[in-house]
């Protein structure tokens, strides 16, 4: 289990972010800009009983790797977001049902009825350019500039965002360096994570 910090902000328009036009972020990177694309399948029941219990469950795709991701619901305050997390690699899109049951999946996995009942609430897919950085006081932090659309049946919405993940060091160069991004950029501060946008579309096509 690690601990997830990270500051998320919502890039205003349309229009492509160029990272490498951004002197003030690359003279702070380490190597260079890293590009994928992640394609991400949320899990639940029909009736939502994980995120219901504060829980969700992930299956992604990045390049030529598969993750299965469990994450607490956490909290999020003036964007910052902080929640567990429990990450494997895996060599396929088969789930690993015991490195899941050291997670808080354990009960559901558990419940061989409960368990059959999950399937595809909604994904993600977008491309991700990420930049790890060094700041001061020996802090680390990737940002992750995101682009393409979180998908429930036929709703869909844009996803332009970046993400500040804090890997190691000091919460002020993590809170300082999202204030910089807010003064350079026509960006803002979000509480809202991808899966909680695709939570909501999901319960918008079960109303219509």
């Amino acid at each position: 289990m690690s601990l997830e910090q990270e500051i998320k902000l919502v890039v205003n328009g349309t229009t492509k972010l160029d990272l490498l036009s951004m002197t003030w972020i690359t003279d702070l990177a380490e190597g260079e800009i890293e590009t994928k694309r992640l394609i991400s399948t949320y899990y639940d029941t029909p009736g939502l009983h994980l995120i219901k219990q504060q829980l969700g469950l992930r299956m992604r795709k990045s390049g030529d790797v598969w993750l299965q991701t469990v994450k607490t619901s956490g909290s999020s305050v003036n964007g910052f977001h902080q929640r567990n997390e429990w990450e494997d690699e895996l060599k396929d899109a088969q789930w690993d049902l015991q490195k899941l049951k050291q997670t808080p999946l354990v009960a559901v996995i558990n419940d061989p009825k409960l368990w059959s009942q999950l399937q595809p609430v909604f994904t993600t897919n977008f491309v991700r350019e990420t930049l790890q950085l060094s700041l001061s006081n020996n802090t680390k932090i990737e940002l992750a500039y995101d682009r393409g659309q979180v998908v429930s049946g036929d709703l869909a919405e844009p996803i332009h965002e970046i993400e500040l993940e804090l890997k190691s060091g000091s919460l002020e160069q993590l809170k300082r360096l999202a204030s910089e991004l807010c003064q350079h950029l026509d960006v803002t501060l979000s509480n809202i994570n991808k899966a909680q946008r695709g939570y909501k579309l999901a319960t918008s096509t079960k109303v219509q």
